[in-house]
């Protein structure tokens, strides 16, 4: 399928590993070209290569921290006016919450939730006159079934999902969207560097630790950042204007709710 969106311009935050750079190959599989920002430089130049050696499409790199206003600043500088705007920034560390301070709180909220609206704030308008937006923000499972110890990101992911779920309904009408993708357990450094804070603390393994998380899963398996960068794509083409101010699980069937 033709998705409708060669020579869209398209940022991705957090691009340059993980669901974000699945996201980014997936787009530019299909000619959208883009804007990929990320904290490490190494990785993020490698990853504009590898794409633009696959695909031939203008890959454009922001090193930045996207949760800073100097980051998205920058980001913003090098493309004002995006067809696309995937948000997506690393979550908040896990722990206990009588251990985590007020200011812990803060930094969560301003990197998962305040990061994506001010970037929405800064695009929507423009998307609302040219009457073509895709606006896809990678939350976390923890929206539909809160995670244990993982307090601030739940907090912030989902006060993000509730911040724009009127907003997301009101520029429907301009043919612009907002959804949320939810990953569930993906394969990614994320994931694994959990893993390995709970095996320095002495109680499992790394193999353990997997075996365990696939069984919890009713697909066998940990999800790709491929499959989660093809559904991306799909969200953000040209067919996907009748769907608006949803939150979709990708999560191998692991939420047991049928809502």
């Amino acid at each position: 399928m033709d998705l409708g969106i060669k020579g869209r311009r398209a940022i991705v935050c957090a691009g340059s590993k993980g669901l974000g750079r699945g996201c980014a190959e997936a787009l530019a599989r299909e000619g959208a070209e883009l804007i990929i920002t990320a904290r490490g430089g190494e990785a993020l130049e490698a990853t504009a290569k590898a794409i633009r050696d696959a695909t031939g499409v203008k890959v454009k790199t922001v090193q930045g921290d996207i949760t800073t206003e100097a980051g998205r600043a920058d980001v913003l500088a090098a493309c004002p006016d995006p067809d696309i705007l995937i948000t997506n920034a690393g979550g908040p560390p896990q722990g206990e919450f009588s251990g985590f301070e007020l200011d812990d709180w803060r930094k969560a909220v301003e990197a998962n939730m305040l990061t994506p609206i001010a970037l929405i704030k800064a695009v929507l308008p423009k998307m609302t006159e040219r009457k073509f937006g895709r606006i896809l923000n990678i939350t976390s499972y923890s929206v539909k079934a809160p995670i244990a110890r993982l307090e601030l990101s739940n907090g912030a992911r989902a006060g993000l999902t509730g911040a724009l779920a009127s907003l997301a309904r009101r520029v429907a009408v301009n043919n612009v969207t907002i959804n949320h993708l939810l990953p569930g357990p993906f394969d990614t450094d994320r994931i694994r560097g959990n893993w390995r804070q709970v095996v320095a603390a002495g109680t499992s393994t790394m193999d353990e630790l997997e075996r365990n998380a696939v069984k919890a899963i009713p697909a066998g398996r940990l999800g790709t950042a491929e499959e989660f960068g093809n559904f991306a794509a799909f969200l953000c083409s040209a067919h996907a204007g009748f769907t608006t101010g949803q939150s979709i699980l990708l999560d191998g069937g692991s939420y047991p709710g049928t809502l």
